[in-house]
């Protein structure tokens, strides 16, 4: 036999097993089946990755480290979380496993909010867009007084507990959850509900350029522990129950090799683990700042060149030079 007939026939042995599932497992092949490119997510977050890049590049040249590179980091790895909750091939898996829905809503809501936050994308953003558009468009926006009043609301960190545990429970509500399952339309609903209770939960822990805080730092400490005891007991309930809570997942096909029973538990435990880990990290954090005594100073100085950055673009919009009142 010619050499290259058996090379040709040894490659095919290689890329071409005879059984399919010692190559990828089922699971895998359903989940990239299923999956396709979402240009309504994709697009957006490629675009917003891009101008807070630019933005944040700007800055950079003309100040250095006043936006740290970690901030830049922590800003992309929130944009690919996002993707990774919606636009991944693990959002195949969310109609057959409470594990994976679960792991969705932890994403959207408690690990990509604070890291965008954490990444001070407001000022990014005003260099990196067009100046043009900054003067005429945004600027002009956050001049009316219903959208500072609305500022004011939505900073407010009584209203935004409530947001975070209102999205929360409400979606585990049997009726709820099988409502979003079904309907697509729903669904999105579910995930753009969880993004946004995200940001408004985390951004008075975060409190990220242009806010300030007038509610003590310390209160942050009640307000995380607090959120925790809704997260618990549903966590809880999911985890020690003895029956299928979400009917819905015993109509539909499964891959994952785990009973329904068995999935409800590892969602539980799940969330359980994150959300202890989640809440605990900053707390400590802001435990330790305030047992600094130099947190003040600290503070000021970080806040300093932001200011000065934001007088360069020449704006006369107390709502983007100045901070905002929680």
């Amino acid at each position: 036999m010619p050499r290259v007939t058996q090379s040709l026939q040894v490659a095919r042995r290689i890329t071409l097993p005879r059984n399919p599932d010692l190559f990828m497992p089922a699971m895998f092949q359903a989940a990239f089946a299923q999956w396709t490119l979402l240009v309504l997510l994709d697009v957006p977050l490629i675009v917003a990755a891009l101008v807070y890049l630019l933005g944040w590049n700007r800055l950079r040249v003309s100040r250095v480290n006043m936006i740290p590179t970690w901030r830049a980091c922590s800003f992309l790895l929130g944009l690919l979380l996002i993707w990774v909750a919606i636009g991944s091939p693990l959002a195949a898996f969310d109609e057959e496993s409470l594990t994976v829905h679960m792991l969705q809503h932890l994403l959207l809501m408690t690990f990509a909010p604070p890291l965008i936050l954490l990444g001070a994308p407001v000022m990014p953003f005003l260099h990196g867009l067009p100046r043009i558009f900054v003067h005429r468009v945004v600027a002009p926006f956050f001049r009316y007084p219903l959208v500072q009043r609305a500022g004011r609301l939505f900073s407010n960190p009584v209203f935004c507990w409530f947001a975070g545990v209102a999205a929360l429970v409400g979606w585990h509500i049997p009726a709820a959850f099988t409502l979003a399952l079904q309907s697509e339309a729903w669904h999105v609903a579910e995930h753009t509900s969880f993004l946004v209770a995200g940001f408004l939960f985390w951004w008075p822990v975060v409190q990220p350029w242009p806010s300030i805080a007038h509610w003590p730092r310390w209160s942050m400490l009640l307000y995380l522990f607090s959120a925790t005891l809704p997260c618990d007991i549903l966590a809880g309930y999911l985890t020690f129950c003895d029956r299928v809570v979400y009917a819905v997942y015993l109509n539909v096909p499964r891959t994952v090799g785990i009973s329904v029973l068995a999935d409800q538990e590892r969602a539980g435990a799940l969330m359980l683990s994150c959300v202890t880990i989640a809440y605990l990290l900053p707390a400590a954090i802001l435990t330790m700042e305030l047992l600094t005594p130099q947190r003040d100073r600290q503070t000021e100085a970080q806040n300093v060149p932001l200011v000065d950055a934001s007088k360069e673009l020449e704006l006369n919009s107390p709502s983007l030079t100045q901070p905002v009142a929680d």
